[in-house]
């Protein structure tokens, strides 16, 4: 496979699913984002549980549609619960994306991500510092901050890839691996790094994306493109950052076909 396999036709084709199925989304995720997560997979056109607790953790990863594992802010019973869904996505052939927030700059949190690949995720979604770190490369992390250039990340990306399906790094241009491919996908807005959990959100909508398409790779392009999209078209009508905020999940509504043919990059 090869970039050209990812297509702006499969990325229109998986934007319909996902609006058509709503599909239900189980997030584990950081305090910090927890509602903004929640109302970014509304506006995109699919279903929020916040389920993180170890005693409805893995019965609810069975009914839902994916599973984001977030690491942000974790406690000792979310890593539990996170343990508990992501094997249980597993076994229930429901995908699921580790986002694994701040990976390489503090050890404890780090050793957790890297437990949990054990579990084998659909898509790592992290900057390029946390791939490094995760892969066990100095990418000098600095918390949930990318000190990191993408391109500084790719041999790190790769080298995960016998641990999930698809690695995506996040950064000016967003670059997705999967086994013999590469998907770049440009565009967005510098606002989206001043505003908290926009990273959390995509990784939440990587999982709804994957839910309905027919691979991982177009799901995590899908979920990258129409951030990227929805971001340009909240950037049109503001340029602070707390407008932004709530112009970014309008944006995330408003995205459709046509929209997507016109403002995707694709590489």
């Amino acid at each position: 496979m090869n970039a050209s396999s990812v297509t702006l036709d499969d990325i229109v084709a998986a934007h319909r699913l996902l609006r058509d199925r709503n599909p239900l989304v189980q997030c584990l995720t950081n305090t910090v984002s927890v509602q903004f997560v929640a109302n970014a997979l509304l506006a995109a056109g699919a279903a929020p549980a916040m389920v993180d607790n170890p005693e409805e953790a893995a019965g609810f990863a069975e009914i839902a549609d994916a599973v984001l594992v977030n690491l942000g802010t974790p406690t000792a019973a979310q890593v539990e619960s996170s343990r508990l869904a992501s094997a249980a996505a597993r076994t229930a052939g429901k995908p699921w994306v580790l986002d694994p927030v701040g990976a390489g700059g503090l050890p404890w949190r780090t050793q957790v991500a890297v437990e949990l690949l054990a579990n084998r995720p659909n898509v790592i979604r992290a900057n390029a510092s946390e791939v490094m770190g995760l892969a066990g490369a100095e990418g000098g992390s600095r918390g949930v901050d990318s000190s990191a250039h993408v391109a500084d990340s790719v041999d790190a990306a790769r080298s995960l890839l016998d641990r999930a399906e698809v690695v995506a790094a996040s950064g000016e241009v967003d670059h997705i691996f999967a086994q013999g491919s590469t998907v770049k996908i440009g565009g967005g807005s510098a606002l989206l790094q001043r505003v908290t959990a926009t990273g959390c959100a995509l990784g939440a909508l990587t999982a709804a994306y994957c839910s309905v398409s027919p691979s991982a790779l177009i799901g995590a392009a899908a979920a990258h493109a129409h951030v990227a999209v929805a971001s340009e078209i909240a950037a049109r009508s503001t340029s602070r950052p707390g407008t932004f905020a709530a112009a970014f999940l309008d944006g995330l509504d408003a995205v459709d076909e046509s929209a997507l043919r016109e403002l995707v990059r694709l590489d």
